[in-house]
């Protein structure tokens, strides 16, 4: 099915188009396999409903995709690979969970970590030339900063150097990090390819079979398989990937407008804006801005917070891309000190954008 665009592939893949078999793979709830077989231990071999979710994800990234139990494990999965006195770059205000477990290998010795901001493009192909892996994170979370990974991946790299790229806040859809020379690419399939609030899991992807092959035995060591349930859901939930990114992709950048233009709002931060810092980048490489984005208020801290309690639709919580409208004050978020004091995550659902709309103007309203 390789001539298919993504939005029919997304549906039609991972499917066993067997006679007699179902149509959705269902979660196989097993631990072992009856012998003598190849599949023998879920921890190792994995299961049907896992593969039907690494075919579909690793369809859409164009490599081979690996389902872990969480985002994290997912991200620690690429680190555990770096030798003992590696070196490793990273943006200087990445993902909280990613800046622990990067500063705790630091600490332990493991590797020496050089910070840059994701902007700086030079600064990122400069690490290129004497580091062992590039770990990117873009648009970032929650400043919406778009590197510009044509220019890194292609920058002159010391022989084994690597890249990652978190691509959870654009999805396969909108952004495919292997195509312009990245070696992984890296999902929380908790936010957009589950896409409801209701499992925990990450993917890895890469077009590197030994790469492949290294990521499942570790995968494998340390117990971060995807549980049946989680990959069952999240195999459901990226069946309407398409149409959930189309319609909140819409619908952040006319929010994104409205709210620029709003007298209570100080700054909105959205590539898909025309005077956005990341516009030019973004528009040049990515297939649609997204549907994340980032606003701060007028007034204090608390503001901001006393905006996301008022809101009725939109909901005050914490992570991202369900179908339904989240945000909430990031600066609060341990680990999140230096993030602007009003600044507001939002992320955009599938609702209508005019009872959005609305639901901002009084929470807004009533936040003063």
């Amino acid at each position: 099915m390789k001539d298919l665009t993504p939005e029919s592939f997304v549906v039609s893949a991972g499917r066993s188009r067997v006679p007699g078999e179902p149509l959705n793979v269902p979660p196989v709830l097993a631990s072992n396999f009856y012998l003598p077989h190849e599949r023998i231990y879920a921890r190792g071999e994995s299961t049907p409903t896992i593969e039907a979710l690494e075919e579909i994800v690793g369809g859409l990234e164009g490599g081979r995709a690996l389902a872990f139990s969480t985002g994290m494990a997912a991200v620690a999965a690429v680190l555990d690979g770096l030798p003992v006195g590696a070196k490793l770059a990273v943006p200087e205000d990445p993902y909280q969970g990613v800046k622990g477990l990067v500063a705790a290998g630091e600490e332990q010795g493991r590797w020496a970590v050089t910070r840059i901001h994701l902007a700086d493009t030079a600064g990122w192909a400069q690490a290129a030339e004497t580091s062992d892996l590039l770990w990117l994170e873009s648009p970032a979370n929650p400043l919406i900063t778009v590197a510009d990974l044509p220019a890194i991946c292609e920058a002159a790299r010391a022989a084994g150097t690597m890249v990652a790229v978190d691509s959870t806040f654009a999805t396969p859809l909108v952004q495919q990090p292997l195509d312009l020379g990245a070696d992984f690419v890296m999902h929380s399939a908790t936010k957009f390819l589950g896409g409801h609030s209701d499992l925990m899991g990450g993917v890895l992807a890469t077009r590197n079979d030994g790469l492949h092959d290294q990521l499942t035995e570790r995968r494998t060591l340390s117990g971060a398989t995807m549980g049946a349930m989680e990959a069952y859901l999240a195999t459901r939930g990226i069946r309407t990937l398409a149409l959930r990114i189309e319609r909140a992709q819409a619908n952040a950048l006319e929010l994104a407008t409205r709210l620029e233009a709003h007298p209570e709002i100080i700054k909105v931060r959205y590539p898909g804006l025309p005077n956005d810092e990341n516009h030019a980048v973004a528009k040049s490489f990515m297939n649609g801005f997204g549907p994340m984005l980032s606003f701060e208020t007028a007034g204090e801290g608390d503001r901001a917070t006393r905006l996301c309690t008022a809101a009725r639709l939109i909901n005050h919580a914490t992570s991202l891309g369900g179908v339904e409208s989240t945000m909430e004050r990031r600066a609060v978020i341990p680990g999140q000190e230096t993030i602007p004091p009003t600044l507001i995550r939002f992320s955009v659902g599938c609702e209508n954008v005019e009872d959005l709309w609305r639901d901002l103007e009084q929470a807004l309203q009533a936040s003063k």
